[in-house]
């Protein structure tokens, strides 16, 4: 009787502290996308570096293009349709350390060859879609 009682308040735990973990996660994740592109744009608008994005990418045919082949996308049929959920998925996809190290880069400024290298790291880690879905966000964002 008493095994008994016992198993029952250790399974009682084991749950509660289940969906202890899977709040945290669920809004913790949430919680930091929110801070990190409210931190991202705040910083492009305060710098005036979002011009400077848009002329290069007026400036680069093959930049421009890429950017481009989000321009007449279905965006319902997308894995992510805003930049919050886009950042949720990079942040499952890339460690916290790693867009931070990606954060300093960009602030420091990037060669063509460092500008390809994460190119190339982030398509790795996205699928077709989700690459896509980036291109048809980058694409409101730069031309609304």
């Amino acid at each position: 009787m008493k095994s008994l009682k016992v198993i029952k308040f250790f399974i009682g735990t084991v749950v509660v502290l289940a969906l202890l973990a899977f709040g945290v996660y669920h809004f913790g994740t949430k919680y930091i996308a929110d801070e990190v592109m409210g931190q991202v744009a705040a910083e492009l608008d305060a710098s005036g570096e979002l011009e400077n994005i848009k002329k290069e990418v007026e400036d680069d045919p093959d930049l421009r293009a890429f950017v481009e082949e989000g321009k007449n996308v279905d965006s319902s049929k997308l894995p992510f349709q805003t930049k919050e959920e886009a950042t949720r998925v990079l942040l499952k996809k890339f460690d916290l350390s790693e867009i931070n190290d990606l954060q300093i880069q960009a602030r420091q400024g990037m060669t063509a060859a460092e500008q390809q290298a994460l190119f190339d790291k982030i398509q790795s880690r996205l699928t077709d879609e989700e690459m896509l879905a980036l291109k048809a966000l980058a694409y409101k964002e730069l031309f609304k």
